[in-house]
C-alpha cells in the first residue's frame, strides 16, 4: 500500500479574514480580540480562532497577554520605519535572485502587472492599485527561490501592514510609486540583477521617506 501523500493546503480562511479585518481597521490597535465574538463574526469554531490568533500573534499582528487574552499589536511608526529598513535590504536581494531566475512566462506575467497598474493609476482605482502593488512585491519573492528570505519578508510586511495601508490610501501616491514599480519590472524583464536590486532598495527607500512624512497626518481610519 502506498504512503500517504502531505498535500500543502491552502490559506487559512480564519486566518486570513482576522488578519484582513485588522490591516483594513476594522479592529484598531490594542483592542481586545474575544473569541467568542470573533467565533460569531467569522462563523468560525473557538478552536479555530484561537488557531488563528496563535498564528497571527507569530506574525507580530497580534499579542497575547497572560490572564487578558489577546488584543491587536499597536506597532509604532519608528517600529515600522524599522521593519521596512531591514526590508528594503532583503527585498533587493530577492529581486537581485529573481532576475537570474526568471522565465520568459514569468516575464509575460510581470508585463501584464505593468500594464494593469499603469491603467489602475490612470483610472484613479486606488484599491486595485494597492492590491496588485502587493502582488508584484510577492511574485519577486516567489521568483527570487529564497524560502527562508521570502518568510522573513512576509512576517514583516504583517508587523508594518496597518502604516503601510494607511501610506496607500495617500492622495497622489499611486502615482509617485508607480515608476518605481515599472523600473523593477523592467529590470527584471532585462535579466538585469544588479538594475533589480537597485531598483527595489530604491523604492523602498521612498516608502521609508513617506512614511517618516505621516508623522503629522491625521489619524488613519477607514470608513
Amino acid at each position: 500500500m502506498p504512503a500517504a501523500r502531505n498535500v500543502p493546503s491552502g490559506p487559512d480562511p480564519v486566518v486570513e479574514a482576522i488578519r484582513r479585518a485588522i490591516v483594513s481597521g476594522d479592529y484598531a490597535p490594542d483592542q481586545r480580540l474575544v473569541e467568542a465574538d470573533l467565533s460569531e463574526r467569522f462563523a468560525a469554531s473557538r478552536g479555530a480562532v484561537r488557531s488563528a490568533l496563535l498564528q497571527l500573534g507569530n506574525e507580530g499582528l497580534v499579542e497575547r497577554i497572560p490572564n487578558r487574552g489577546a488584543r491587536v499589536r499597536a506597532v509604532s511608526l519608528a517600529e515600522a520605519i524599522e521593519i521596512t529598513e531591514v526590508r528594503m535590504v532583503v527585498e533587493g536581494l530577492c529581486a537581485a535572485k529573481a532576475a537570474q531566475r526568471v522565465t520568459e512566462e514569468e516575464m509575460a506575467e510581470l508585463r501584464e502587472i505593468r500594464r494593469q497598474m499603469a491603467a489602475a493609476v490612470d483610472a484613479g482605482a486606488v484599491m486595485a492599485y494597492s492590491e496588485l502593488n502587493n502582488r508584484l512585491h510577492r511574485r519577486v519573492l516567489e521568483m527570487s527561490g529564497q524560502g527562508i528570505a521570502e518568510g522573513v519578508i512576509e512576517r514583516l510586511r504583517g508587523q508594518a501592514v496597518r502604516h503601510q495601508f494607511r501610506l496607500a490610501m495617500q492622495p497622489g501616491r499611486p502615482s509617485v510609486s508607480l515608476p518605481e514599480h515599472l523600473a523593477i519590472i523592467d529590470a527584471l524583464c532585462s535579466r538585469d540583477p544588479d538594475a533589480a536590486e537597485k531598483a527595489v532598495r530604491h523604492h523602498v527607500g521612498s516608502v521609508i521617506d513617506a512614511l517618516r512624512g505621516t508623522n503629522n497626518s491625521p489619524p488613519f481610519s477607514v470608513s
